[in-house]
């Protein structure tokens, strides 16, 4: 199934900004070392066994560089890698696919390193009903083209920013008229927009039973043990979906979506991944 990638624009702003940023007014190295006018056939591959994402943004990047590029994708966003697998090929002006390389390169390996982790994550869950969520712990800027990696890795988009559902945490609720009051809180936002989707977090049992018959559409269940989460799940017995978060690992995912909840968010999918390593190479002629 074909991944739908973030939209053009959002991917052709992404790389102007990069290019902008790497190539300033010149490339001082490729013009004072390689001549106007030599061409050549290069690959990119990974040096690592993953997941991809983000061919989109490298055929982007080279095509911002010189349009004559002949820039071909040689496996697809979404699937699994192995050590040495060539992922694209570019060929034409030197100066062009050189003035390219890092920026693609960069944008391969951080979108690849998420999805690879999503993975690791799905796999990890997989047989229960859990599905696993990303956060809003992006690097700035880059927010779609992580969520674009998170679902290549088979991971489900949380909401993306703060405009697409209401997401109530401690610190709202603290400054309520009559603080803490979740009831009043939910009303509040269902006569502000009855139509958006309420999160609701909650970091106690007890919270967990004032929002269960408040008809709200999901509760996160705020570092939770696993016994606490499995008891939330039968205090709200299907009311609301839950949403567990906070201290997710590899090692304890697995026993946390067998309690019964039906998401799982994880800001490492994003805010601190591990890149995985491409490079590209000029081939022989």
């Amino acid at each position: 199934m074909q991944i739908q990638p973030p939209d053009p624009a959002i991917i052709h702003e992404a790389v102007v900004r990069a290019l902008g940023e790497d190539l300033g007014p010149l490339d001082l190295t490729t013009a004072a070392l390689v001549p106007a006018g030599v061409t050549v056939s290069t690959r990119i591959f990974v040096k690592e066994p993953g997941v991809l994402a983000g061919i989109p943004v490298a055929v982007e990047t080279f095509s911002q560089l010189d349009p004559s590029l002949t820039v071909t994708p040689a496996a697809a966003d979404g699937g699994t890698l192995a050590a040495g697998q060539t992922v694209l090929t570019a060929s034409g002006n030197a100066a062009a696919i050189l003035g390219g390389e890092r920026v693609t390169l960069n944008f391969l390996q951080h979108l690849s390193g998420i999805a690879t982790r999503a993975r690791q994550f799905v796999d990890a869950v997989a047989g229960t009903k859990c599905q696993i969520l990303d956060t809003r712990k992006t690097v700035p800027g880059l927010r779609h083209l992580a969520k674009y990696a998170v679902r290549c890795g088979g991971g489900v988009n949380h909401r993306f920013g703060l405009y697409d559902a209401f997401m109530p945490k401690d610190n709202h609720t603290a400054l309520l008229p009559t603080p803490n009051d979740l009831a009043a809180a939910v009303n509040q936002m269902r006569a502000f927009n009855p139509d958006a989707k309420i999160i609701f977090e909650a970091d106690t049992l007890e919270q967990v039973n004032i929002l269960a018959p408040l008809g709200v559409d999901q509760i996160l269940l705020d570092n939770m043990t696993d016994a606490q989460l499995a008891e939330a799940v039968r205090i709200v017995s299907g009311r609301a979906k839950l949403e567990a978060s906070g201290n997710m690992t590899l090692e304890r995912v697995r026993a946390v979506a067998d309690t019964g909840v039906d998401y799982i968010s994880i800001g490492a999918l994003t805010h601190s991944v591990r890149a995985l390593d491409f490079s590209l190479e000029i081939l022989p002629k």
